[in-house]
């Protein structure tokens, strides 16, 4: 294959061509109520080439590896009819790299049968709540090997497992509607599926208990999140702003983004960090053949880098952070997040809420809205801080705010840091991308809560 790559790429008229090749396999299985909607296994074997002339773009997506060199050919002829310029990438040292996936329980291994029998157990939990009236299961694996070759000589294969599952309880009384969800999601372990009873079951009480939960009233509190709905902040919020082709093709955004920029106080650090072993946004090259790296989006308060691809480093001059990844093979890459968190403090969660007289405790999320830098966010569940102890449950509140006014209000980071695996990034048509994100727990200042 490699010696195949080789000669497809010799001999054309183009400053810069890349070759992605996928081989792979994918199984789902879907509840809705209380039985099994859909069922199934899929193959994804095929490729791409993007190819580069006069700073134009050429993509072409294939399933069928035969004449490659054709494939190259069509994607240079592309480029040569856009480019009117000059091609700019940061130069990045070609690589020669093949590893293989690492798997502690390969889902691969486990039957269709075994699989869905958990996943039945699961839903029985569920509908033996009173209360209940639907609930939605969804369970997905995959596994690939990717060959990733450009025309500066790099050669890289990566292997990867991946397992999700995204569990949602709705319960029902009257007009009153609330519900619970749960998202799990693992590099290659199928065991973060299994032994979920208790969970499952606290969630669909916790479903049920919400209906007759008082809302809160609408006004700003002092707000502590949990590593879920911390992590969902940080990802949402703010990692979005901090993928540099979104900056750079948006003045405002540059303006707004600029280096050296304070955002927060002294113990505010928000990291990028793909290289972190094991994680679902982990890898060891992007799919430009560019190493992966921590990037320390800010530093003691202090906004120091972005995210890139090798094309947005060079238009504005800085590094390139292996940010550019594409889930799967008929898209190129663009600039995407990794594993993005919060970095720990010092603070116990005890001292978090000790000194709120009249707070809230917002765990968790399902749903939520950004626009440039203003959000919405929607808490899976909340809870009444009072003078300073996390009291009754509560309707779950909606927080809403500038992101940069947010950072400021940070104003004490916990010691806990914890990485949220479920669920997968949706940017530019590309959806779901394997990313996890984290945080400690955070106290927010004079945040904005509506009532549920």
């Amino acid at each position: 294959m490699r010696d195949r790559i080789s000669e497809a790429l010799k001999g054309h008229a183009a400053d810069y061509i890349e070759v992605r090749l996928q081989e792979g396999e994918s199984t789902h299985i879907g509840f809705r109520g209380r039985e099994m909607d859909s069922i199934g296994s899929s193959a994804n074997n095929g490729g791409c080439v993007r190819a580069q002339a006069k700073g134009g773009w050429g993509f072409v997506s294939f399933d069928n590896l035969s004449n490659l060199r054709s494939r190259v050919e069509m994607a240079v002829s592309q480029a040569r009819l856009v480019g009117k310029g000059t091609s700019e990438l940061s130069p990045v040292k070609p690589s020669v790299s093949e590893t293989d996936a690492v798997v502690k329980k390969n889902p691969a291994a486990i039957s269709l049968v075994d699989k869905k029998r958990l996943l039945d157990e699961y839903n029985d939990i569920i509908w033996s709540t009173e209360g209940v009236q639907t609930s939605i299961i969804g369970y997905a694996n995959s596994q690939r090997n990717t060959v990733f070759a450009n025309s500066e000589g790099s050669y890289i294969r990566q292997g990867r497992v991946d397992v999700t599952m995204r569990l949602v309880v709705v319960a029902r009384d009257g007009g009153e509607v609330q519900q619970v969800g749960m998202s799990i999601g693992s590099k290659g372990d199928f065991s973060v599926v299994e032994g979920l009873h208790d969970e499952v079951k606290a969630s669909a009480r916790r479903a049920v208990e919400m209906l007759s939960a008082p809302r809160v009233s609408g006004d700003k509190y002092t707000v502590v999140l949990d590593p879920v709905l911390a992590g969902v902040f940080v990802h949402e919020a703010f990692g979005h702003l901090s993928e540099a082709d979104f900056t750079y093709e948006n003045e405002r955004l540059r303006e707004l983004m600029l280096l050296g920029r304070r955002f927060g106080g002294k113990h505010l650090n928000i990291v990028d960090d793909a290289s972190m072993q094991g994680l679902r946004g982990s890898y060891e090259y992007d799919d430009e053949g560019t190493p992966s790296s921590k990037v320390y989006l800010i530093r003691e308060g202090i906004l120091t880098g972005r995210l890139h691809s090798r094309e947005t480093a060079a238009k504005m001059g800085e590094r390139p952070t292996g940010n550019a990844r594409a889930i799967n093979y008929h898209y190129p890459p663009i600039v995407r997040m990794g594993n993005t968190f919060i970095e720990p403090g010092v603070a116990s969660f005890d001292e978090l809420v000790a000194d709120i007289k009249d707070g809230i405790y917002a765990k968790n999320w399902y749903g939520g809205t950004t626009s440039m830098e203003m959000f919405t966010f929607s808490a899976g569940e909340s809870y009444m801080i009072r003078n300073g102890k996390v009291e009754e449950l509560v309707r779950p509140v909606t927080l809403s705010g500038n992101v940069f006014d947010t950072l400021a209000n940070i104003d004490a980071i916990g010691s806990d840091l914890e990485m949220n695996e479920g669920g997968g990034c949706g940017k530019g048509g590309q959806f779901p991308l394997p990313v996890s994100n984290g945080s400690p727990h955070i106290r927010l200042r004079n945040c904005l809560v509506g009532g549920g």
